[in-house]
Formats: C-alpha cells, structure tokens, sequence
C-alpha cells in the first residue's frame, strides 16, 4: 500500500495479530502519533531509522535504530519513524490496524486515522 513517505505490506492480520513490513523512504516519517489499544514492536532490518519515543514521564527522546535492533511502542506512547536511509522494519502488533492518533504530519493527515 503506497503512503506518501514510502509503502507497507500487510503479511498477516488475524483476529490476535498484525504483521507489516513497512519501507520508509529517506527524509521522509511517519506522523507523530500513539494508540489507545494498538501495541506494537518494531524490528529495523534495513537502513538507519531515528525514532521518537515517548518515556514513562511524557519526555521526548531520539533513538538511533540501525539493523538488527527492537523497540517495543506501547499504547499511549507517542512515537515517529524518521528515515534517516531508506529503511525498512517489520511491526507486529495487536490487531488495532485503524488505532492511530496523529498530532503531527507533515502530509496533512493529522488528527485522522486514514492512510
């Protein structure tokens, strides 16, 4: 599915899962975001990807992600994906697919749950 920063493919989506592999295009990101239900875990495998992630106190903090390395997002965290490189990473969550709560974009969709 195309996005305006790069694409997803959905590979699995049962009643208890969601899986994705999700491309990121470099310079481009996701919106900044959270879920009230949706948890998930992000596994980069290719590229270098900056995420923003909120901590247990409502800080902001970069994370550099390089192949290989995991976070886990959990509902009510805000986050953003930013591509460094062309990156890509596979997501596995709970099965929440329309469970997003967009505060920023820099493609117009903030405060929507669309594509």
């Amino acid at each position: 599915m195309a996005k305006p920063w790069g694409w997803e493919h959905r590979f699995a989506i049962t009643d208890r899962y969601l899986g994705k592999v999700i491309h990121v295009n470099r310079g481009e990101m996701l919106s900044l975001q959270y879920h009230q239900q949706k948890d998930e875990t992000l596994l980069l495998v290719k590229g270098i990807m900056d995420l923003e992630l909120e901590d247990d106190q409502g800080q902001m903090h970069t994370h550099r992600l390089t192949p290989g390395m995991v976070r886990r997002i959990v509902p009510g965290r805000k986050h953003r994906m930013i591509a460094v490189d062309d990156c890509e990473f596979f997501e596995v969550s709970s099965p929440e697919i329309d469970d997003v709560v967009r505060l920023e974009d820099k493609y117009g969709r903030a405060g929507t749950s669309t594509a």
